[in-house]
């Protein structure tokens, strides 16, 4: 018989941890304490109501980082606790990174966004619906389908299957398939088409995705524990992963190697290392301000919602937010920023398919509030 937490009993753990502070740690912050316990409150209905074991938020405000804490347990049968060190599966959080990646090479002029992706990435087939760019393939539109669903889902087929050149042979389980829609013509979310960036910056390169990736994008945005989620390495403070049954108990998650899908879903981070990515894209440390402004500019897709390079673009209250969410085998995740505020939050929780973006926004709104 699988071991499971009943559902009560899981409400009660969570409520309790976040309340007494019994196992959440936090940095000495630059927030209010009125703040901090509103921030605090928010989360503990958040984990009561959603059986969350663990969970992990980080606050920017003025373009600074300035506060992170773990709730709950990162692991609930060693009883390891979270904290703002925690390292979860970013899931599509990864995205953001890539796209960042892949506009740092085009800044430099190496990368022409509206060049055929064989230029860069022959591993790629032509289609017959029309040659596909990066551009189209960094917005969604570039018409690569996402995992298939019926009878075969994809991840259960491939994601107990590790790759020694991840970008390379992931590309293998979809590149011959059709386009759903010709290139440019609709928004297509698809984890698969950040798969083909990846392809696109070693081609522009001559090195590896993950290599560039640590070295462009993480060390110069401090992100200091940021790496891939390899399921053989021995990784410090990553986080155990879980789901719930149908009656809400917690069960660890099902099985993922992730080495698939690296570009589009294959990253592990802290809230910390989030936390310090969303100041390096306000203060420019990454791409210029002009980049950026290209990245977080929407185009408009068929749910009525924005997208641009990498990131969502949204409005909350009249004002423009930028967010992005992921969800993969025990986790869920989000990042929202409001740029005209210089202000921003991180979510990660190692429990698979909770309304992690209704957290994100009402912490967005406590920040906001606490700025008037």
């Amino acid at each position: 018989m699988n071991q499971c937490w009943p559902a009560k009993l899981c409400q009660l753990f969570c409520l309790t941890v976040v309340l007494t502070g019994v196992v959440a740690f936090a940095q000495d912050a630059k927030l209010s304490p009125v703040t901090r316990k509103e921030i605090e409150t928010d989360v503990a209905k958040f984990m009561a109501k959603n059986n969350v074991p663990g969970i992990s938020v980080a606050v920017v405000k003025d373009g600074e980082y300035v506060w992170a804490a773990g709730f709950g347990m990162a692991d609930l049968e060693n009883s390891v606790p979270a904290t703002s060190q925690t390292l979860y599966r970013l899931a599509s959080l990864s995205k953001p990174i890539t796209a960042v990646a892949a506009m740092q090479l085009w800044q430099q002029g190496k990368l022409d966004l509206d060049a055929p992706v064989q230029r860069y990435c022959p591993a790629f087939p032509e289609k017959p619906e029309g040659p596909i760019t990066t551009r189209e393939l960094l917005n969604h539109t570039a018409g690569i389908r996402h995992y298939r669903l019926g009878p075969v889902l994809d991840p259960q087929v491939i994601s107990t299957k590790h790759l020694k050149n991840p970008v390379q042979d992931g590309l293998d389980f979809f590149k011959d398939d059709p386009l759903v829609s010709k290139p440019g013509a609709e928004f297509h979310y698809s984890t698969y088409g950040y798969s083909v960036i990846g392809c696109v910056i070693e081609g522009v390169t001559g090195g590896k995705y993950s290599d560039f990736v640590m070295k462009s994008v993480f060390t110069p945005a401090a992100m200091d524990t940021a790496q891939v989620d390899d399921r053989f390495a021995i990784i410090p403070r990553r986080t155990r992963f879980y789901q719930k049954d149908e009656n809400g108990h917690v069960l660890n998650s099902d099985f993922l190697d992730s080495s698939y899908k690296i570009p589009g879903g294959g990253w592990l981070a802290s809230a910390e290392d989030i936390a310090h990515f969303e100041a390096a894209m306000l203060n420019d440390t990454l791409v210029k301000r002009s980049t950026r402004d290209l990245m977080w500019s929407a185009t408009l897709n068929k749910l009525g919602k924005g997208y641009g390079m990498g990131f969502g673009v949204t409005k909350q209250n009249d004002v423009v937010t930028i967010a992005h969410g992921g969800d993969q085998q025990g986790t869920s995740t989000f990042i929202g920023i409001i740029p005209a505020q210089k202000m921003g939050v991180v979510v990660l929780a190692n429990m698979e398919e909770v309304d992690k973006s209704a957290l994100g926004y009402d912490l967005l709104k406590i920040l906001q509030e606490s700025a008037k």
